[in-house]
């Protein structure tokens, strides 16, 4: 109803959901269905986002936004073969400018 009523976004928070046992994601996809179906241009801001499942899920189901702790955003960039990376390349770069 507020996509109809002309809202520029809504916000359902699914973390939130979830702690009720309600599917926060499966609301990210209903809405998803109905704005494609009638051509709504109502943007979708994911909030109360929890995990990485959660950013993922979201970019997947077709969320527009979303709202995600610092703390969260920064293990996005944790991943052991990113971290092993970014060694050998400060090493190498040491190397060459010592």
């Amino acid at each position: 109803m507020a996509a109809k009523a002309g809202a520029t976004y809504v916000s359902p928070f699914i973390g939130r959901l979830d702690d009720i046992n309600e599917d926060g994601l499966g609301l990210i996809k209903s809405i998803r269905t109905i704005f494609n179906n009638y051509n709504l241009e109502t943007n979708i801001l994911a909030a109360s986002i929890r995990s990485k499942e959660h950013i993922n899920k979201c970019a997947e189901i077709g969320a527009d936004f979303a709202t995600i702790p610092y703390s969260l955003l920064n293990q996005l960039f944790d991943h052991p073969l990113t971290t092993k990376g970014l060694e050998i390349f400060l090493s190498d770069h040491a190397k060459l400018n010592p």
